[in-house]
C-alpha cells in the first residue's frame, strides 16, 4: 500500500495492494479494496466502500454510501477481473453505485468532471463520457454509451445498448429505450425529442452559426414528413456540414436501435 501525505482516518480498512496518491483523504469507517488506486488529492468521505480493479483519477470526491467496483449484476459473468475507471474531478454522491464490467479484462467506464447524483446507479460496462450531469435516482442499464457534455435529469431509466449523443438532455422520470441524437432535448411519455437544446449550446459556447444549422437540421429530421434514411440524405444536401451537423449525422447514420423521435 502506497501512502504519501495521505490523511486516513484509524476506523478506515485501507487493504495491503491499494495504491494511494499524494493527498488522499479518507474518511471513518470507509473500506477501500487491494486492487483499488486513487489518485492525487482524492477525497473518500466516511462510509464509502471501494473494491475490485477500479481506478479513480484526481481530484474525485465520494460521497458517504457509495459503493464502486463491486460486482455486476449481469449474470453472464463467469468470473476473471473486470473492473471500473473513473477520471479527474468526478464527484459521487450519496449512494451512488458503480459496477464493474462483465467479462475479464474489460472496464466500466466514467470520464472526467462529472457530477453523478444521490442514489444513481452506473452497470456494467456502461462508457460515460466527460463533464455528464446525472441527476439524483438514475438508473443507467448496461452497455451504455453517454457522450460528453450529456445532462440526466432525476429518476430516468436509460435502457441497455442506449447511446446518448453529445449536449443533449434527457427531461426528468424519462424512460428512455431509443438513442438520443446530440444537441437535442427529450422529455416527455412516451419520450420525444421536443427541440435542440439551445440553453446547453449556448452554455458550451457553441456558435450562433453552428446552432442556426443544427436547427436547420432537426426541422428536417423531426418536423417533416420523411423516414429518417430520406432526412439523413436531406440534411446532406440542403444543410452547411459545419462540425456539429456533421456529428449529428454521422451519429444517426450509426444508431443501431434507431433514433428517438
Amino acid at each position: 500500500m502506497s501512502m504519501k501525505n495521505t490523511d486516513i482516518h484509524p476506523t478506515a480498512v485501507i487493504h495491503d495492494g491499494a495504491q494511494l496518491g499524494t493527498g488522499v483523504k479518507i474518511g471513518a469507517y470507509s473500506i477501500v479494496g487491494p486492487q483499488v488506486k486513487l489518485g492525487d488529492g482524492t477525497e473518500v468521505m466516511p462510509h464509502v466502500f471501494l473494491d475490485g480493479r477500479t481506478q479513480f483519477g484526481s481530484e474525485c470526491v465520494i460521497y458517504p454510501f457509495a459503493s464502486i467496483g463491486t460486482r455486476t449484476q449481469d449474470l453472464k459473468f463467469h468470473g476473471g477481473n473486470p473492473g471500473v475507471i473513473i477520471g479527474d474531478r468526478t464527484t459521487l454522491r450519496e449512494y451512488v453505485t458503480v459496477n464493474a464490467a462483465t467479462y475479464d479484462g474489460d472496464f466500466t467506464r466514467v470520464g472526467s468532471d462529472c457530477l453523478i447524483m444521490a442514489y444513481a446507479h452506473v452497470a456494467h460496462d456502461c462508457i460515460v463520457g466527460n463533464e455528464v450531469i446525472i441527476a439524483n435516482a438514475c438508473a443507467l442499464a448496461g452497455h451504455l454509451v453517454i457522450e460528453d457534455q450529456v445532462i440526466i435529469g432525476g429518476l430516468s431509466g436509460i435502457h441497455q445498448f442506449v447511446r446518448l449523443g453529445r449536449m443533449c438532455i434527457i427531461g426528468g422520470c424519462s424512460k428512455v429505450t431509443q438513442d438520443v441524437p446530440p444537441f437535442m432535448m427529450a422529455d416527455g411519455h412516451p419520450l420525444k425529442v421536443r427541440s435542440i437544446n439551445s440553453v446547453g449550446l449556448k452554455r458550451r459556447g457553441v456558435s450562433e452559426e453552428a446552432q442556426r444549422q443544427i436547427k436547420a437540421a432537426f426541422r428536417i429530421l423531426y418536423r417533416k414528413p420523411l423516414i429518417t434514411r430520406q432526412a439523413v440524405e436531406e440534411i446532406e444536401k440542403e444543410v452547411e456540414q459545419v462540425p456539429e451537423v456533421v456529428q449529428l449525422l454521422q451519429f444517426v447514420k450509426s444508431s443501431e436501435r434507431g433514433i428517438t423521435k
